[in-house]
This record gives structure tokens, C-alpha cells and sequence, in this order.
């Protein structure tokens, strides 16, 4: 690959025409999350900008997430990795290992120093001087801060990298944390998740690559455009919740029915992410659909939140969720009646203005026959 091409010129060096340029362009366009009035500013953005570095440093974490972001299927991973980024630096996937990929990782942060995107997946461990979790002969913590010193933006892939994950949970005997808490004077864009979903993952550094900039981002640092919802807000099954009618058991008569499951543990109603509308391989299903709860691995506080088959605090900001619940239902039902008994005093007067003019034009006729 010419260091440093286009997108276009990546894609024409690949023997693709302008129709398969241009039909990239509309999904990555989508992908992002952004409206089909983007498209051309994608294409522009393809033409002429070019393919971004992207250095990914692995810390404290169990590779979750690479082996996500490798499962995306839209586009196929292949075609992110060599085509629309130019990653120079991965644990997982890069071809180089040991002394030789670490003195590339080295001049890769010199020779694109304040251009180059850094994703970083997993903790950061403090503990004992860092010595919990080492890369390249040194501890991560220092790694990271060297990479971050020099990126235009960075990305904390997974709940690990975002809070600290299983890692910090407590008791914390490794004093991890996740990467914001090191490299606060960095814009660090919150991709949280356990792991997050593949085509998040691709949107948002394609996002970085497309435009150069951040994506607009919520209060905690997520992409709005994958994290403005509530799973909650987005779940086949709120109407039930809407109802008061909610699954005891996930073997009794409302789990099979498709009752809520908010008594079995789910915390849809307090998780934020794209799981109800995107879902899992390629739009297949997610957790819910599948029967199972929501357990919030995109929450900040995921693991010391176990055991995830507990019920959320009973009484929430709005009073008890049972009593809210039934008393949804309950007005819902008045609702429907008093929609009934209008709808039969409109038929019954509509009824009677048919029958006047009825009466009325046989009263014209027989006028008119004298």
C-alpha cells in the first residue's frame, strides 16, 4: 500500500470501478450513522483525504474487542483494514512481533506524530508500579501516554478501556482504571461495551478518517449516534414494560410469551447503546431477542453490578415500577373505553343526522309530487 493514498486511490489500485467507490461510500455513510444527505461529503472526504494511521495498543483486557471489530460485517473487516485504514500497530493483527513491531510502533509515533489515531483497548494497571500488565518491556501506563501525547484523537474500545471493566471491579487488587483518568488532556472518545458491536466500533474511527474530526459526542464522551438511546428505547418488548406485565421466571408462560424480563435483572432501562437497533451479527438479534436479560456491559459500573439475574432497585425516581406499571396499564384500558364509548356517541349521532336527512328527503319528495 503507497503510504498514506486515498480511499479512491486505495480502491482503484484494488481494480474497483466509480460505481463500487461510490457504493462503498453510501455504506460508510450509513454506517456512521450519519443521513443520506452526507453522501457526498463522504465521497469528497474519500477523494481527497488520506487513509488515516491508526496505532491500537492493547492493555489490560482479554482481546474481546479485536476479535469484535474483526467480525463487522459491513464492511467486511478486510476491507477496513486494507483498504480504509492504514493500521501500522496491533497486538492481534499486526504481521511483526516483539523488537521489530515495537521499534515500528516508535516510529510510527514520530513520523505521524499529531495525525495518527490511537485505539486503545483495555485497562490501565497501576498497581504495584504497573507491573500487572507490561508491553514491550515497560508498563502499559507508560505506553499509553507516550501514544496519546502524539494522536489527534483517541478511542477507548470496550468498557475496559472506557472504565476499567473486570478489571477494576472490586476489590481492585490491580488499582486499574480506565485510559481517561491518564490522559485527561486528550479528547477521548468512549466506545464502551463488552464488547462494543463491530460495526460501532468501524463507524466511529471511519468518522475520524472520513472527516478528521470528533463524532458529536454525549455528556460521557459516547458517539451520539450509537449511544443516545437506551436499550429500553429501542426493545420489542417495552410495550409489556408499558403494561406492568413482566416475566418471574425465563421458563414460565410471560418469558415465552415475550413479557418484559426488567424482574429478572434487565438493565435495558438504564444501558445505553445500539444492542434493540443495530444488534449483533450483521442485525441478527441481541441478547433480549435471544431470552436473555440485558446485564448493562456498556455501563460504567458493569461488573460490580453483579449478579446480573438481581433485580434493579425496586423503587426508582417515579415511584415503585410494579405500581407505575399497573397503573400504566390501568390507564391505558380506561383510555381504550373511554375511546369505545366516544366512538358510539359519534355513531349513534352520526346515526340520527343520517336518519333526519333521510326523513327530510322524503318529505321534499312527497312536496314535490303535490
Amino acid at each position: 500500500m503507497k503510504e498514506r493514498e486515498t480511499l479512491w486511490e486505495a480502491c482503484l489500485n484494488k481494480g474497483m470501478n466509480r460505481r463500487t467507490f461510490l457504493k462503498s461510500c453510501v455504506a460508510l455513510t450509513s454506517l456512521m450513522g450519519l443521513s443520506t444527505d452526507m453522501v457526498s461529503k463522504v465521497v469528497e472526504a474519500a477523494e481527497t483525504k488520506p487513509l488515516p494511521v491508526v496505532l491500537w495498543l492493547s492493555g489490560h483486557e482479554c482481546t474481546g474487542c479485536s476479535e469484535s471489530f474483526v467480525r463487522t460485517g459491513a464492511p467486511l473487516p478486510s476491507d477496513v483494514l486494507l483498504t480504509n485504514i492504514s493500521l501500522e500497530y496491533s497486538h492481534l493483527l499486526s504481521a511483526g512481533s516483539g523488537d521489530d513491531l515495537e521499534a515500528h510502533l516508535e516510529k510510527m509515533m514520530k513520523q505521524h506524530r499529531g495525525k495518527y489515531i490511537l485505539a486503545v483497548e483495555g485497562a490501565v494497571a497501576t498497581g504495584s508500579n504497573g507491573i500487572y500488565c507490561m508491553s514491550g518491556g515497560k508498563p502499559f501506563i507508560k505506553t499509553l501516554r507516550e501514544a496519546a501525547a502524539g494522536a489527534a484523537a483517541v478511542i477507548a474500545y470496550g468498557s475496559c478501556a472506557a472504565y476499567g471493566g473486570i478489571q477494576a471491579a472490586q476489590p481492585n487488587p490491580t488499582s486499574s482504571a480506565g485510559i481517561g483518568k491518564y490522559i485527561s488532556a486528550k479528547a477521548v472518545v468512549n466506545v464502551p461495551g463488552c464488547p462494543p458491536i463491530p460495526e460501532v466500533m468501524t463507524g466511529v474511527v471511519m468518522h475520524l478518517a472520513m472527516f478528521g474530526v470528533l463524532p458529536p459526542l454525549d455528556s460521557d464522551n459516547r458517539p451520539k449516534q450509537f449511544f443516545g438511546n437506551r436499550v429500553h428505547d429501542t426493545c420489542y418488548r417495552r410495550p409489556f414494560f408499558d403494561a406492568g406485565m413482566f416475566a418471574d421466571r425465563y421458563d414460565d408462560a410471560g418469558a415465552k410469551a415475550g413479557w418484559c424480563l426488567y424482574r429478572l435483572g434487565c438493565r435495558g432501562p438504564e444501558t445505553y447503546s445500539s444492542c434493540g437497533n443495530m444488534r449483533w451479527h450483521q442485525g441478527l438479534s441481541y441478547p433480549i431477542q435471544s431470552g436473555a436479560a440485558c446485564i448493562g456491559c456498556a455501563s460504567p459500573k458493569f461488573w460490580d453490578e453483579s449478579p446480573f439475574s438481581e433485580r434493579m432497585p425496586k423503587y426508582g425516581p417515579l415511584g415503585d415500577i410494579d405500581m407505575i406499571g399497573a397503573g400504566m396499564a390501568a390507564a391505558s384500558v380506561a383510555g381504550v373505553a373511554a375511546h369505545g364509548a366516544l366512538s358510539l356517541l359519534q355513531k349513534q349521532k352520526r346515526d340520527k343526522e343520517e336518519a333526519a336527512e333521510a326523513r327530510r328527503g322524503v318529505t321534499n319528495g312527497k312536496e314535490g309530487d303535490k
